[in-house]
């Protein structure tokens, strides 16, 4: 990542993506209750992108990570497929996936260092369950973990943090994953989907965050978690603490799907471009983020501003350092 960044700015582009965040389908097989995707998307949920779109998509940007998303990456018939010739392309891959089907599908996969399972997993059995509208979920998840570990996989997960989430019970969660040989731990911030309150206008808006509760719940989250492998960067952490500030760079992580490149971000769908360079060309970057746009004044997810945090530690040797410290730890 660090060589790909210098020779991108040695180069002189002002702009350049980081990961692509690719979602080969929008079918899944739970329903859970933070997610927009499957509402956004209802009227292509049965459609699918080609192999062949999916790896034009990964040529088009260039991104020395992909991450594979949807929908369930996992129900996608050519997952095995794809991945395979993600990485041929010498690309890192995350795979993001609920881990319903992992233990059934992990022999598909060859383990090693360029790819990563990703387990969303956002709180313990009773939790995980409730937010995913289903019972066994949690259990299928951690006998997909295990099974993914004792084949040699490189394993992380991702949380999402809602406006009820007990951090003391996360801090659980992550004690738990720990002892199950987990990788890294993902942590990030619900986004409020536009979709998701207009289904529930009576009740599904309170699950979000303001920007000073995601403050006041991650200085706690800070407290509780920082014994344990954090994937989230120190910059990361100390903009979603309210130390400092960011802007976003949702540019650097774009999205590519059934309907083609979504715009402007993995966030907001104001229109899809056939393109990757429309994309980038044809968006007023400058118009979005929080005080620009109202959609973006209580965003704080990772997809926006962690790239946001990378890009900005090279700009101040105080951040480099965190950072320095942070990798090799």
């Amino acid at each position: 990542m660090a060589s790909y960044m210098l020779r991108k700015k040695l180069s002189g582009e002002q702009r350049f993506p980081l990961v692509l965040m690719l979602e080969p389908l929008h079918a899944c097989n739970l329903s859970c209750t933070g997610c927009g995707r499957i509402l956004e998307y209802a009227d292509t949920i049965k459609s699918r992108l080609s192999v062949d779109q999916c790896l034009d998509a990964v040529q088009q940007c260039g991104t020395p990570i992909v991450s594979v998303c949807g929908g369930e990456p996992l129900i996608y018939p050519d997952i095995e497929e794809l991945v395979g010739k993600i990485l041929a392309a010498r690309k890192h891959v995350y795979l993001c996936t609920n881990g319903v089907l992992l233990e059934k599908r992990l022999h598909g996969f060859p383990p090693g260092n360029r790819l990563m399972i990703n387990v969303h997993i956002d709180g313990m059995e009773a939790t995980h369950d409730r937010t995913v509208n289903r019972d066994g979920v949690f259990a299928a998840a951690v006998r997909g973990v295990l099974a993914a570990k004792t084949a040699g996989f490189v394993v992380c997960t991702n949380t999402t943090i809602y406006k009820d989430t007990d951090m003391h019970e996360i801090a659980v969660l992550f004690e738990y994953l720990t002892e199950l040989g987990v990788d890294g731990l993902m942590i990030s911030p619900a986004y409020g989907y536009e979709a998701v309150a207009e289904s529930d206008p009576d009740g599904a808006a309170d699950i979000f965050m303001t920007r000073q509760e995601i403050h006041e719940k991650f200085r706690l989250a800070e407290q509780l978690l920082g014994r344990f492998k954090l994937i989230a960067s120190p910059v990361y952490m100390d903009f979603l603490c309210g130390r400092r500030e960011l802007q976003c760079a949702a540019w650097a992580n774009p999205t590519y799907n059934v309907r083609g490149w979504r715009g402007p971000c993995y966030l907001i769908a104001d229109r899809h471009y056939e393109t990757y360079r429309e994309l980038v060309d044809s968006t007023d970057w400058e118009r979005l983020g929080p005080g620009a746009d109202p959609r973006c004044e209580h965003c704080m997810v990772h997809c926006g501003f962690e790239p946001a945090a990378v890009l900005a530690a090279n700009r101040r040797v105080r951040d480099m350092l965190k950072m320095a410290v942070w990798q090799m730890t």
